[in-house]
C-alpha cells in the first residue's frame, strides 16, 4: 500500500526522469530494428518483417496512451496525465514509420500503385484512415495549438482516439485473419473493449454527479427562497 502512495504523490522531479526514461525505452524497437538490420536478421522477407514490427509497435503505443486515464482513475496517479501526449505521439511515430515503409519500400513511392492498393484491399483502407486521422492529433499535441483552440474544441479533437484506436485493431485483426492467426486480435480487440467501456461508464458517472450536484443546488436555493419569504424579506 505504501509502494502506491508513494507513486501517487511523485514530485515534478521524479515525474520528469521517468518522462525521460520513457522517452528512451520507446526508442529501444526502432533502435532494435536498426541492429537487425545491421546484422542481417531480418528474415527471409524484410520489408514484412519492418512492416510487422513497427505496426505492432504502433498499436502498443495506441493501446498504452488508452490506457492512460482509466488508469489514473483507478490509482489517482494524477501524473500519468503528463506522459499521455508523449506516449501518443511515440503511436503516430510508429504509425507514420509503418505507413512510410508501406510507401516506400513496398510500393517505390508510387502513388497511383499506392492508391490501388488502399483501394482494393480493405485492411490497408483501415490502417490509411486511422493514420490519416491520427495526423491532426499529432499537429495539435502542442501546448500552444490547446490555446489557439481552446480546451473544449481541443478535447473534442482528440477525442478521435475513441475512432483512431479500433479502426488500428480492425487494420490489425484483417492482417492476421489472413494468416489464421486470430490469437493476438482477439486479446487487442478484448484490452481495447474493456477501455472504452471503462471511459463510456466514467462519463456516465460524471453525468450523474454532475445532475446530483445541480438538483442539491436547486434544493438549496428553493430551500433559502422559502426562509426568505417566511421572514418577509
Amino acid at each position: 500500500m505504501r509502494f502506491f502512495t508513494n507513486l501517487s504523490s511523485l514530485s515534478q522531479r521524479r515525474v520528469l526522469q521517468l518522462r525521460n526514461l520513457l522517452f528512451v525505452l520507446a526508442l529501444l524497437p526502432l533502435a532494435r530494428l536498426a541492429a537487425f538490420g545491421f546484422l542481417g536478421r531480418l528474415g527471409a522477407n524484410p520489408i514484412e518483417f519492418i512492416m510487422r514490427n513497427t505496426g505492432d509497435w504502433a498499436l502498443y503505443f495506441l493501446c498504452i496512451t488508452l490506457a492512460v486515464t482509466p488508469l489514473r482513475k483507478l490509482t489517482r496517479w494524477n501524473w500519468l496525465v503528463r506522459l499521455r501526449r508523449m506516449l501518443g505521439l511515440y503511436a503516430f511515430f510508429y504509425v507514420a514509420l509503418h505507413f512510410t515503409i508501406f510507401f516506400w519500400l513496398d510500393h517505390f513511392f508510387d502513388v497511383q500503385e499506392m492508391w490501388a492498393d488502399i483501394v482494393k484491399r480493405p485492411f490497408i483502407t483501415v490502417g490509411v484512415l486511422a493514420f490519416a486521422l491520427l495526423i491532426p492529433l499529432a499537429i495539435t499535441s502542442t501546448n500552444g495549438m490547446v490555446r489557439r483552440l481552446g480546451g473544449k474544441r481541443w478535447q473534442w479533437l482528440h477525442r478521435l482516439t475513441y475512432v483512431i484506436v479500433p479502426l488500428g485493431v480492425l487494420h490489425f485483426w484483417w492482417v492476421k485473419a489472413g494468416k489464421n492467426l486470430l490469437a493476438q486480435p482477439i486479446l487487442f480487440s478484448a484490452i481495447v473493449a474493456l477501455l472504452l467501456l471503462a471511459r463510456v461508464l466514467s462519463e456516465k458517472n460524471r453525468e450523474r454527479l454532475a445532475q446530483l450536484w445541480s438538483r442539491r443546488g436547486a434544493g438549496n436555493t428553493e430551500t433559502t427562497g422559502t426562509v426568505l419569504m417566511k421572514e418577509g424579506k
